[in-house]
């Protein structure tokens, strides 16, 4: 079996067709997971929904949903999903940060010190 390590998105060619595979990422709280053993046909979500909320709260490793061999959606714990979009938020404020450092829209911490005694 080989292992594949990614850390962003996932091709689709690799969730079709390859059982020899393990797909590995990195979960939000930094340990790493299979994905592999979380990729389910859309007929699993169909008939198991009710089940699939009780997991979540033992478990809640997103779970890619496939159509027709295609990776189309991932359904996980909704604690999960505020925690990701909360570190999505933080990381657009240091790119933001990043691209004014970059254009030189900056100041030294005194000067900022100075001007909000002012």
């Amino acid at each position: 079996m080989r292992t594949v390590l990614i850390r962003q998105g996932i091709p689709s060619r690799l969730l079709t067709g390859h059982n020899s595979v393990r797909i590995l990422t990195f979960w939000s709280q930094g340990a790493i997971m299979s994905l592999a053993e979380h990729i389910r046909p859309i007929t699993y979500l169909k008939s198991s929904a009710a089940e699939i909320v009780k997991e979540f709260a033992v478990n809640p490793e997103p779970i890619i949903i496939t159509q027709n061999g295609e990776a189309k959606m991932v359904v996980m714990d909704i604690g999960e999903y505020e925690k990701q979009q909360e570190t999505l938020a933080l990381l657009k404020l240091l790119a933001l940060g990043k691209k004014e450092f970059n254009a030189g829209k900056f100041s030294d911490a005194e000067a900022f010190l100075d001007e909000m005694d002012d």
